[in-house]
Parts: C-alpha cells; sequence; structure tokens
C-alpha cells in the first residue's frame, strides 16, 4: 500500500509541470489575442472618429450653406418688397452670392474626398444655385421695372411742373377776376343800399304820421296790430290801406333798379310769447308764417312782382322786447319789412 501511494505520488508530480506550462501557454495566447483585439478596437474606433469628424464637419458645412442660403432668400425677399432700397441690397446679394460660391466651391473639393456624399452635396448645390438665378432673374426684372418707373416718374415730374405753372396762372386769373367781381359786387351792394335808402325815405313821408311804425336798422317794423287781430292772420281794411301805401312805393322801386340788382323785399312775421293751440295754428310758428304770406298776398295782388317778394317766420323767438308784460307782448307782435340782396 506504501509502495502504491508512492508511485501514486511520483505520478501525479511528473504530471504537474506539464500542466503548468500549458496553461501558461494558453494565456500567453490569451493575452495575445485580446492585445490584438484591443488594438484592432483601437483602430477601428479612432477611423470611426475620424470619419464621425469628417461628418461633422459635412455638416456643419452644409448647416452653413442652409444658413447662408436663407440670408440670400430673405435678402431677395427684401428686395422684392422695398423697391426704394433695390440697388444696395443687390450689391449685398452680389456679396453674399460671391462668398455663397466661394464657400460653395470649398464644400464641393472637400466634399471630393467624402465619396459618395459628395454627388448629394452636388445635387444640393445645383439646386441652390438655381434658386439663385432665378433669384438674380427676379432682381434684374426688378431693376428694369424701376427704370420704368424712374421714366414714368420723370414725365410725371415734368407734367406736374407744367400744372402748377398753368395753376399759377389760373390762380392770378381767379385772383383778378375775384377782385374784378367783389368791386362789382360791392358796387351793386352800394347801389341797392342807396334805393335802400330812397325807398325807406319815401316810406318815412308815407308812413310817418303813425306812431306804431318804427325803423329798426335797415328794417321797417309795423305793429301787427295795424293788420291783425290777436291770434288771426286775416288782414283788417286799415292794415290795406297802409299796405296800399306800401305797394305803391314798391312799384316805384321796381321801375327804377336795374334789372340785374337781384333785389327782394323780405316780409317777416314776428309773434309774442303766448301760445297759440288752434286749428289753422298748432304753434306761433304756423302763426307768423302765414301772416308773412298774407302781406305777401296783398301785395303781389296790388302788382308787385312775385320774384321780388319773401315771406318768412320767426314765431315768438326773435323779441324785440325780453319783458312779460302786455306792452312787451304787443311790441314783440310785429311785421318787419328789409329791402335785401337775393
Amino acid at each position: 500500500m506504501a509502495g502504491l501511494a508512492r508511485r501514486r505520488r511520483e505520478q501525479e508530480q511528473f504530471y504537474w509541470p506539464g500542466f503548468v506550462d500549458a496553461m501558461a501557454t494558453l494565456l500567453l495566447v490569451i493575452i495575445f489575442l485580446l492585445s490584438i483585439f484591443m488594438l484592432a478596437q483601437f483602430l477601428l474606433a479612432r477611423d470611426i472618429s475620424d470619419q464621425d469628424s469628417a461628418l461633422n464637419r459635412l455638416r456643419s458645412q452644409i448647416a452653413g450653406l442652409s444658413e447662408l442660403l436663407a440670408l440670400e432668400k430673405a435678402a431677395t425677399s427684401e428686395l422684392e418688397a422695398s423697391l426704394g432700397s433695390l440697388n444696395d441690397s443687390l450689391a449685398d446679394s452680389e456679396a453674399e452670392n460671391a462668398g455663397l460660391m466661394s464657400i460653395l466651391d470649398e464644400a464641393a473639393t472637400r466634399a471630393d474626398e467624402s465619396g459618395g456624399v459628395l454627388a448629394e452635396l452636388e445635387a444640393e448645390l445645383d439646386g441652390e444655385r438655381s434658386l439663385r438665378d432665378t433669384a438674380l432673374a427676379q432682381v434684374e426684372l426688378l431693376n428694369q421695372q424701376i427704370l420704368a418707373l424712374r421714366r414714368q416718374l420723370g414725365a410725371l415730374a415734368e407734367a406736374l411742373a407744367a400744372s402748377e405753372s398753368d395753376d399759377a396762372e389760373a390762380r392770378t386769373q381767379i385772383e383778378d377776376l375775384g377782385r374784378r367781381l367783389n368791386a362789382a359786387l360791392a358796387e351793386r351792394v352800394q347801389q341797392l343800399a342807396q334805393y335802400r335808402s330812397e325807398f325807406f325815405g319815401k316810406l318815412r313821408e308815407i308812413l310817418s304820421q303813425r306812431s306804431d311804425i318804427q325803423i329798426v336798422g335797415d328794417r321797417f317794423v309795423f305793429q301787427a296790430d295795424i293788420f291783425f287781430a290777436k291770434g288771426a292772420a286775416d288782414l283788417n281794411e286799415a292794415g290795406e290801406l297802409e299796405l296800399d301805401k306800401l305797394a305803391g312805393a314798391l312799384l316805384e322801386l321796381e321801375a327804377i333798379i336795374p334789372e340785374d340788382i337781384n333785389w327782394v323785399l323780405r316780409v317777416d312775421g314776428h309773434t309774442d310769447s303766448d301760445p297759440i293751440r288752434t286749428a289753422p295754428f298748432p304753434s306761433n310758428w304756423e302763426l307768423s308764417t302765414a301772416r308773412a304770406i298774407s302781406v305777401v298776398q296783398f301785395l303781389m295782388s296790388r302788382g308787385v312782382e312775385p320774384a321780388r317778394l319773401v315771406a318768412a317766420g320767426f314765431a315768438e323767438f326773435q323779441p324785440l322786447d325780453p319783458e312779460d308784460t302786455e306792452e312787451a307782448k304787443r311790441r314783440n307782435r310785429r311785421i318787419e319789412l328789409k329791402l335785401t340782396e337775393r
């Protein structure tokens, strides 16, 4: 038994060194393979990093190109929107186009190194060049339109200058005509004032015996009681007698005043402040107007030209005396005659 155990130990001691050597060799082989694998990974990672860097540069260049093209489109839009600054914008656009061409050429040179990316980049560049050419064609068209507009503006300026000269002459003629017209009107007014003075003088002679007839400024004022009963618009006999005298004076005036003087005799009816509400006269407006019309109709019946007469009603709103006494109301009930222009 002791010998068998000794031989077994000897056999075990004989196999152990070889096993250790085999394991060491295997470990070295594994380490070597791992080293090769790591080296391959490193080289592969470096190649991938270089390719990513190249792709990033290309993306950056493409982004720059896109931004530049966007700027070009914005510049082109501004050129179309503002004709006044077209020349300056065109110079800027040409400068941008020159820079863009330089960048595109540089990008095309670099794109040669990237293989398949070059074809895609060139296609994009061709499209952008087409857009640029279209924009330049539009700018050229706008330049031609601006030139045509400038020629039209020049023609309009000449026409405006000629028109202003004609306007100045016309204004001079109008001012001269205005002065002559004013002078003629002043002469007519003076003539009418002269005839008015003669007419009023004759009326003073005819009506001087009555205390209820007054002259207020350029008007003859008759108390309404001379012609009408209170609240009525029918002429009484005494009023008709006085109006006969007035009609005679008017007929004499018609005969001496030239026909080119447009004069009229205005007959104004006025009432007092007492309200009236009757069937024929719902208010003092109707009463005052009806009284003025009655006077006008009587004068017409005596031969006075209707075109020379005017009837107007003022109700109680133009009083001579603002007091609320009976005497003030009597004064305010009146018929006024005024010789004036038509």
